[in-house]
């Protein structure tokens, strides 16, 4: 079969949960025989010096980028508030890119066009026009659910009524959307209820994240191991903001108070200099680390303090499969079929957390448990050659 990814941003290196969805998915397509090809867009957000990570990309069979300006434009945002369309998608919306999706289009007949995200819709109409390929649109989350959790959890109202709003015209972009597509491929059970209350009446399979469960070496926590406790996510993403900073500002310092040993180390990139300043009080800033694994393997637990967001969390699987004992809101832990103190913790409050942190300390013999339980878990449901083979299941019935 061949297929045509499309991608908002270039899916490499693995450093957020969309790149390494992407990449395991397609990586699980190719060593089932498929050639896969890639068009993605290359951000000043997120910007990669494409020829020196081309060797990673042996999956593809092409390897094709535009390059984006996707930074916020604060004009263009307030101008944008007296049209009917959608900021969040608006400015994934490139000539550039389109150009060199026709040019793609005539020059090769591929069986599949997979969307990575709502973000790619607005080329639905150029694939239409030069393919008859299957549009399936892969989404990684339910993207009007972010501004609309986010939005719950502002405090200032001008910032909560922009939430609101921005969450209505995504919302109304979203729905529509649905109908043009051919197939859907929610990140998980959960997301794929939501998007058929919102209207999807078409095929659909949930497809969670996959990993390349060779690449992640489970060392499982012991007993007696001094305690650590790692936060990484990308420090640009709105839901890791926001729930590093309740993390740090309503539970860390009583944290600290009850275990004056306890060390959180916080890595990701594009940290803010707001976080940076924040270090002290047995706070670590490590910033982007050069290899998230082993980063996560030197400390014990994960903590995962999200309270917006949609979709399924990588590094929570990535923890999970190392054998980190992970401490997660239920938010956090949305399409993984984790159950409290079995394969993780679970904290809605703040005294949540503090109790589970409790737990930790005093009961730390059920720690090398609950690690080998995380890893199994894993091997079980998110291995990404066996996901790969679903959704070869549906391409090869369509096609």
């Amino acid at each position: 079969m061949q297929i045509l990814q499309l991608c908002k941003k270039f899916p490499f290196p693995l450093k957020d949960g969309e790149s390494i969805a992407v990449t395991y998915l397609a990586q699980g397509l190719y060593k089932l025989g498929h050639q896969l090809t890639l068009l993605a867009m290359n951000t000043t957000k997120h910007p990669v010096a494409v020829n020196r990570v081309k060797h990673k990309l042996a999956h593809y069979k092409a390897v094709h980028f535009t390059r984006l300006d996707n930074e916020v434009k604060p004009l263009h945002a307030f101008l944008n508030l007296f049209s009917s369309d959608s900021y969040n998608i608006s400015r994934f919306d490139n000539e550039a890119f389109r150009l060199k999706l026709i040019e793609l289009l005539k020059k090769q007949r591929y069986d599949v066009v997979q969307l990575e995200s709502l973000y790619l819709t607005p080329y639905i109409d150029i694939i239409r026009a030069h393919s008859d390929a299957r549009i399936v649109l892969r989404a990684h989350n339910v993207e009007h659910e972010i501004w609309e959790r986010m939005s719950a959890n502002e405090p200032l109202a001008l910032r909560r009524w922009y939430f609101e709003y921005s969450a209505r015209k995504l919302k109304k972009y979203e729905i529509d959307q649905l109908a043009l597509i051919d197939e859907l491929l929610p990140i998980s059970p959960v997301d794929e209820q939501k998007f058929r209350k919102m209207g999807y009446r078409g095929s659909s399979l949930s497809v969670p994240i996959g990993l390349d469960l060779e690449q992640f070496e489970y060392r499982e926590v012991k007993a007696e191991v001094p305690l650590s406790v790692s936060f990484i996510g990308s420090l640009d993403w709105m839901p890791n903001i926001e729930g590093l900073n309740w993390f740090l500002d309503a539970i860390w310092p009583h944290l600290s108070t009850i275990f004056p040993n306890l060390k959180l180390h916080v890595a990701g990139r594009n940290c803010p200099d707001w976080i940076k300043q924040m270090e002290g009080n047995n706070v670590i800033i490590e910033g982007e680390v050069k290899d998230s694994r082993q980063f996560l393997l030197q400390h014990p637990l994960t903590v995962v303090p999200l309270l917006s967001g949609s979709g399924m969390r990588a590094k929570i699987l990535e923890s999970m499969a190392l054998g980190r004992v992970v401490i997660s809101t239920p938010l956090g832990l949305e399409g993984i079929p984790a159950k409290d103190k079995h394969a993780v913790l679970l904290a809605d409050t703040a005294q949540e957390f503090i109790r589970k942190f409790r737990f930790c300390y005093h009961h730390q013999r059920h720690l090398p448990t609950i690690s080998e339980n995380a890893r199994k878990m894993i091997e079980s449901n998110f291995d990404h050659l066996e996901i790969a083979k679903s959704v070869e299941a549906v391409y090869s019935s369509k096609v």
